[in-house]
């Protein structure tokens, strides 16, 4: 564990904000949030590293009606200076954590507390998530809940960990509820992407046979890097897919479950197609509507589910997941929150492969390079 020291808290710092729906993060100077605005539950992390998601996207797009102006990026990680009353028994200044989205959940609605742990992430009454309603991790320091907040094990570096605060949460439980047995077939479609590439991972650690699916060259030679046991280009169309897959499954009808991370038009339609009858598809993409063939629901009994993120719980089994099995983050790291439109442009030109991450505290990062990630 890093030694209890508070350090010194300047009141400014840098971020890159959305000041204008569709238009580039601009970087800018704003006030570091003051100990006295911490609630109960509240932590203020120096982030080390924040990276880019899909949603970051769709959050400039305002798609989230997000008030402007906001600092983006919902997927961090860095050390903790400085607790609220309620956290400081789990939390101490000097712990490397990766920061939760939920701010402020209720604590009261049957999300957080009769529901099944799983489903804290549920909550409805918040104050909002960092990053999408509220100031997020393309900044110095971060505002954020104790109680979705995870800490960051021995041999995980905060690079990992920050790509990790949503993609690795997401990918993971949607990985986790197609509820497959060690030795069933897993596809994933949209298998080279952010998300993907860490699930293929997951999948193969947890005994599963995974068929990839993607559409892009670099996300096709990703998925065959990352371990998949058939990979698949979709660009060869839904008939040709479904028979290749019904193939290598050996006559089982297909694959046992499939997660959507492509929010291409026909993605959900084609997981479907390529899942038995009676399978599960995990819907985890978020394009505008999600178009499936009514004789995949009415005739082959294809079972639907929608998931998002992770509970605290699910969040902390999938990092000690992370370390035990020494799952691979592949990351594309822009030094200095001053590269930030640099890093926004490498992704739209579709020139990233895994996740695209900016360093935002190289004094953290080179710290860990030196002693080790979780050497005191």
């Amino acid at each position: 564990m890093a030694p209890n020291l508070t350090p010194t808290i300047p009141t400014e710092m840098k971020a890159a904000r959305i000041t204008t729906y569709g238009a580039p993060y601009t970087l800018t100077t704003v006030p570091v949030p003051s100990p006295s605005s911490l609630g109960p539950h509240d932590l203020l992390v120096k982030v080390a590293a924040a990276s880019h998601c899909h949603t970051d996207t769709i959050v400039r797009n305002g798609v989230f009606g997000t008030r402007l102006p906001c600092t983006g990026s919902h997927e961090g990680a860095g050390t903790v200076v400085l607790t609220g009353s309620s956290s400081s028994t789990a939390f101490r200044p000097g712990d490397r954590v990766m920061c939760g989205l939920p701010l402020h959940p209720c604590g009261v609605c049957a999300e957080c507390t009769t529901g099944p742990e799983n489903q804290r992430q549920y909550c409805t009454v918040v104050a909002g998530h960092v990053g999408v309603h509220l100031d997020g991790c393309f900044a110095e320091y971060v505002l954020v809940d104790a109680r979705h907040t995870t800490p960051v094990p021995d041999g995980v570096s905060l690079l990992s960990a920050a790509p990790l605060a949503c993609a690795g949460r997401t990918i993971w439980r949607g990985v986790k509820i197609a509820g497959l047995a060690e030795g069933e077939w897993l596809a994933i479609i949209g298998s080279g992407g952010g998300l993907g590439h860490i699930g293929v991972q997951f999948a193969k650690a947890l005994g599963l046979r995974v068929v990839g699916v993607d559409a892009r060259d670099g996300g096709l030679a990703l998925t065959s890097e990352m371990g998949a046991e058939v990979v698949v280009d979709a660009r060869q169309g839904r008939e040709s897919v479904v028979e290749e897959v019904s193939r290598v499954t050996g006559g089982n009808g297909g694959v046992d479950a499939a997660i959507v991370l492509a929010d291409s038009e026909d993605a959900a339609a084609l997981a479907c197609a390529l899942t038995r009858m009676h399978g599960t598809v995990v819907q985890i993409a978020q394009p505008e509507e999600v178009r499936i063939p009514f004789q995949e629901l009415v005739f082959r009994d294809i079972r639907i589910r929608g998931s998002v993120l992770c509970s605290p719980g699910e969040s902390e089994e999938m990092m000690k997941f992370v370390a035990e099995h020494g799952i691979e983050v592949r990351t594309n790291v822009f030094r200095g929150l001053e590269r930030i439109g640099e890093l926004v442009d490498a992704v739209e030109r579709g020139e990233v492969k895994g996740k695209a991450v900016v360093v935002v505290d190289e004094e953290q990062i080179r710290r860990e390079r030196e002693r080790g990630p979780g050497a005191a």
